[in-house]
């Protein structure tokens, strides 16, 4: 069980990152303040530990840019067991939510990655420094968004024309390399959560069977299907046992975050 956990705790939340539709909106879906905390449980009983996703701004080469910081950690007893203390950054533009910088900076058990990845379009170039290795190396890149960029630029698409069934690719850049990730659109569904019922839109991603995920077709996301269009639900089943993330806390929403009070 807890051999499952090194992998960090914020993969489930990369694959909360792939789920959404095609043409640019005009609405304001995210801004600065926006902060989302999570809760995340093994088996459905067990606390795991928590994660959390904020969006500030700062200035990369001279440009006005969102500053957005993943944290994720494990706490209660699998604290006991196994300590995860990670942080990733994401520093992108505002309008097309390329990605100029990514930091990944993760403590898991001992297990410790430290990189920072510069990207260069005007060469078509990402630059990866390895702090702990105390090395650099580059790939070519084309389309692509890094691990948290991607959940926001997505989350600025249209969803109105999706159809059940409609699959939805996109290429994210994680450790020097491109991998393309693929989901399956569900449909819609009106879900019981703490804040009451929301009415939701949910997606499949297809992930690799194995080690962690116990078939490829092992997790469902829950996205609101307001303005905001925020992860509230995401369950995977695991080779051994589940892992279930929440949304449990938030501020700063763009919108109005849409609940149905019977």
């Amino acid at each position: 069980m807890f051999d499952l956990m090194k992998k960090n705790i914020l993969l489930f939340l990369a694959l909360l990152y792939i789920g959404f539709g095609h043409a640019q909106e005009t609405t304001t879906v995210f801004k600065k303040g926006e902060w989302l905390r999570f809760k995340m449980s093994y088996s459905g009983f067990l606390r795991a530990g928590s994660a959390t996703l904020s969006v500030d701004e700062a200035i990369i080469n001279d440009k006005e840019v969102f500053h957005v910081t993943g944290k994720g950690w494990t706490s209660g007893v699998i604290k006991w067991f196994f300590k995860v203390d990670d942080t990733y950054e994401s520093f992108f533009n505002k309008e097309t939510i390329q990605p100029y910088v990514f930091i990944r900076n993760i403590n898991e058990g001992g297990y410790i990655i430290n990189r920072k990845i510069n990207f260069d379009y005007s060469n078509n170039i990402a630059t990866t420094q390895d702090f702990k290795s105390g090395t650099t190396s580059s790939a070519s890149i084309e389309d692509i968004q890094d691990m948290l960029s991607a959940f926001y630029y997505l989350r600025t698409q249209n969803l109105e024309n999706l159809n059940e069934g409609d699959e939805i690719g996109l290429n994210m850049f994680i450790d020097g390399e491109t991998f393309p990730f693929k989901l399956r659109f569900l449909g819609t569904e009106f879900l019981k959560t703490s804040f009451g019922k929301v009415k939701t839109l949910l997606f499949r991603p297809m992930v690799q069977a194995g080690r962690i995920f116990k078939a490829n077709e092992s997790v469902t996301i829950w996205i609101t299907a307001d303005a905001n269009k925020i992860p509230i639900k995401l369950k995977a089943s695991l080779a051994v046992g589940s892992l279930r993330a929440e949304l449990e806390a938030y501020k700063g929403l763009a919108n109005s975050f849409e609940i149905i009070y019977d």
